[in-house]
């Protein structure tokens, strides 16, 4: 995989709980981050004294944050009703040449910025809420 613009990794969320995904306007800067926890399962026996971990266990969870500017009314109402509402809609992203992710999240927070010679800026994080489908990227 060559180098890719930024812009192109993108965050989608469903408007209307109907399968269409818009993406989220205005957004400069996106990051997505997926973790896993571990599980020790060292003991007195383990070879060498070398930390084991336990293949298949553990929390998985992804993280995405991403900060912008406001363009948008209808995906700005959207993220703002999903993080008030407690809900946890489907979204997706877009990782070029990689795939996308998809599944759903909840708005776990929402910051709003601005100063007297500046624009107003946002920036908005999400937990995933359940199990991800990943669908790899077409290969070019």
């Amino acid at each position: 995989m060559g180098a890719q613009n930024g812009k192109d990794l993108l965050i989608k969320v469903d408007l209307t709980g109907d399968g269409l995904f818009e993406t989220m306007a205005g957004l400069r800067a996106t990051r997505v981050s997926f973790n896993a926890e571990q599980v020790d399962v060292t003991t007195l026996e383990s070879q060498g004294g070398w930390r084991e971990l336990l293949a298949g266990a553990g929390v998985k969870s992804a993280n995405i944050s991403g900060s912008g500017v406001f363009k948008d009314a209808g995906t700005d109402e959207r993220a703002r009703q999903i993080f008030f509402d407690g809900e946890t809609p489907e979204f997706q992203v877009i990782i070029p040449d990689f795939g996308t992710v998809e599944g759903a999240f909840q708005v776990t927070s929402i910051e709003y910025a601005g100063s007297h010679n500046g624009e107003a800026t946002y920036e908005v994080s999400l937990a995933s809420a359940g199990a991800l489908e990943f669908i790899a990227a077409p290969a070019a």
